[in-house]
């Protein structure tokens, strides 16, 4: 039996084509890079969030995200996983068409903020090296339902 907080994020269930955009590590300005997501069930229990980038000159990327819940906690959990080794937690929100994710590590702060509609995911990352002081923005991701 699927829990009930779990199945609010049964819309984002699917196949999207993805954009990145606007980030500061890419050059020249205004470059866009293309990929695809797809968001399934993993049982009954968990969401896994599959991205590739690449094509058009780009390099290839891949990331993984789990989504789950700690009822106790009254909280939904990410873990993050991408093709550098790179691994995350993050704490997350999904209420009202709005989807958040947050960490505060030692290393580096950061947080994705996202207006979700049925077809289209407007987001941005952000990261802070000051805890939490300043954020610069990384990137805007875009998902629009294939």
């Amino acid at each position: 039996m699927r829990n009930t907080e779990l199945e609010k994020l049964g819309g984002l269930v699917g196949e999207w084509t993805t954009t990145l955009s606007d980030a500061w590590f890419l050059e020249p300005p205004g470059t866009e890079v293309p990929g695809r997501t797809t968001i399934e069930w993993l049982g009954e229990s968990f969401l896994v969030v599959r991205t590739e980038f690449g094509g058009g000159g780009h390099a290839h990327s891949e990331m993984r995200l789990v989504v789950g819940r700690s009822d106790p906690n009254d909280r939904f959990v990410a873990l993050y996983h991408d093709d550098r080794g790179v691994c995350r937690e993050f704490a997350m929100t999904f209420d009202a068409g709005h989807w958040t994710m947050t960490r505060e590590d030692p290393d580096f702060h950061q947080r994705f903020t996202g207006d979700v509609e049925e077809n289209r995911i407007s987001g941005r990352w952000e990261a802070s090296e000051d805890q939490g002081e300043t954020w610069r923005k990384d990137f805007d991701l875009t998902f629009d339902r294939a």
